[in-house]
């Protein structure tokens, strides 16, 4: 939701709404298999803690992925015993779907989930989940690798989490510090559109989901943790370890496919000031520009390349226009999808035609370079015409961008009116994955809505006037047994 503002002045996100009497604001999952000895002391400690001092109501969840021992039983005690505390069953493993299915399920506004082991000290939880109910960010991290967290583990694990990392940066450019700390939270209403792309059903969802919503420009908050490793800890850390660099090949090869559909998640919570009107400020400059030079310098190098392989069989005004003609059509491309971010074949014959014509001006200034460095002298050198061809083009190129800019590419978001991609043309409503232990839905095939809503704002439109601020509500006040 916009916010009325005065002209250059950056509008905020709004806070989460009140909630109703009885629905907790924070739902934490604690996904566990065969965890009957360490589970009722995490959930009383975390319970105590709760209760203690986080201003909201809350819910603790225990996420049961197929416990084979006695988890069932200690989970159902301890739900009986503390009103703030829901179990649900799983029989499928998996961490991935145990969260899948329980923040599909949950009414809360704010999801969290953290490990069994408390590794992580509790005091990190309220500064995690602060940014995501005032409304400052999409998700939550707690983050090991930081420069200010306190961490006490073996060289081994160290190793293979600062590797991971590199890893991911390399490979699919995240900037988020700490993917595998079992510490994470997320708004309610980003879950309901991000997770039906997210695949994984294991340890990599929650590297999976970090990426998509970086890639997607969600806001992603990292707080630094004291992390103590849990030496008894069953993770198998090199299965784990092939299923991530799995993971890793599979979301990067359909990052560079284009074939995870982005654009639902892109920008639809909150008041995003980039998407502002700024007076004397042109919308989207500085990043097309960016995109251009990098554009415009590979582009450059591969005319260059193909002037000097024409050159050998051909005059070098012939050299000339054949290699700028193939490098226009590539550069006309690459600018239509990097640059100004238009998608789809919509308009692709229409402004590759534009591009011809900015072809031709381009074509006209090397061609007639040439023939004035020809007129002057009548053997020139090679290097002398690539030099002269050069700074041909980078006048061509300040004049392609301009045209590309107000001519082939405009921006027409203020004139046009949205139109949603072939896959988003049939009316449909949000529906969980998973609301019963028994039911195995693949996500991939569930319906969900991806109309943009406000932040604070549920999909389905059921919660209160945005504009209400959270009211401190003690535990002890509601039931939180209602869980669906």
């Amino acid at each position: 939701m916009r916010t009325d503002s005065s002209p250059g002045t950056l509008p905020a996100r709004e806070h989460l709404p009140a909630a109703p009497a009885g629905t907790p604001v924070l739902d934490v999952v604690i996904p566990v298999y065969n965890e009957e000895k360490d589970l009722q002391p995490c959930v009383r400690r975390l319970h105590e803690h709760l209760d203690r001092t986080f201003p909201y109501a809350f819910r603790i969840t225990i996420a049961d992925n197929a416990s084979t021992d006695t988890t069932p039983q200690v989970a159902g005690r301890l739900a009986a015993e503390i009103p703030e505390v829901t179990t649900f069953r799983l029989e499928q493993k998996g961490r991935g779907r145990a969260l899948r299915a329980v923040w599909s399920a949950s009414d809360a506004p704010v999801l969290a989930y953290m490990d069994v082991d408390l590794s992580t000290d509790l005091n990190a939880l309220l500064p995690l989940v602060a940014p995501l109910i005032s409304g400052h960010s999409d998700l939550a991290i707690g983050s090991r690798l930081a420069r200010s967290s306190r961490v006490v583990r073996g060289p081994k694990r160290e190793f293979i989490s600062r590797a991971y990392n590199l890893i991911l940066r390399g490979s699919l450019q995240a900037r988020f510090s700490d993917a595998q700390c079992g510490f994470k939270a997320i708004r309610r209403d980003v879950a309901q559109v991000l997770l039906p792309l997210v695949e994984d059903t294991g340890w990599f969802f929650d590297t999976e989901m970090l990426v998509l919503a970086e890639r997607a420009g969600l806001r992603i908050h990292e707080v630094p943790v004291d992390w103590v490793d849990d030496p008894d800890s069953t993770v198998h850390i090199v299965r784990t370890a092939t299923d991530d660099l799995k993971g890793v090949w599979r979301v990067g090869r359909a990052l560079a496919t284009g074939s995870l559909p982005l654009d639902r998640i892109a920008r639809p919570f909150g008041d995003d000031p980039r998407d502002r009107d700024i007076k004397d400020v042109p919308k989207g400059l500085a990043r097309q520009l960016v995109g251009f030079c990098v554009v415009g310098a590979l582009s450059t190098l591969f005319y260059l390349l193909l002037y000097s392989g024409f050159r050998v069989f051909s005059g070098s005004q012939t050299a000339n226009a054949l290699a700028l003609l193939v490098s226009a059509v590539a550069n006309t491309a690459a600018n239509r999808r990097l640059t100004f971010g238009v998608r789809g074949r919509g308009g692709a014959v229409r402004h590759q035609a534009q591009g011809l014509v900015v072809f031709g001006i381009g074509l006209a200034l090397t061609s007639g370079s040439l023939a004035a460095l020809n007129a002057a002298t009548s053997e020139p050198a090679h290097s002398t015409e690539l030099a002269v061809l050069v700074a041909a083009n980078l006048a061509a190129t300040v004049l392609r961008f301009l045209l590309f800019r107000a001519w082939v590419f405009p921006d027409r978001r203020e004139d046009d009116s949205p139109v949603r991609a072939p896959y988003d043309t049939a009316p449909h409503q949000a529906t969980p994955y998973a609301t019963a232990p028994h039911e195995a839905t693949p996500y991939a095939t569930a319906p969900y809505d991806t109309t943009p809503f406000r932040a604070g704002e549920a999909a389905d439109g059921t919660w209160p006037d945005a504009t209400l601020q959270l009211q401190p509500v003690r535990p002890h006040h509601t039931d939180s047994r209602d869980f669906r």
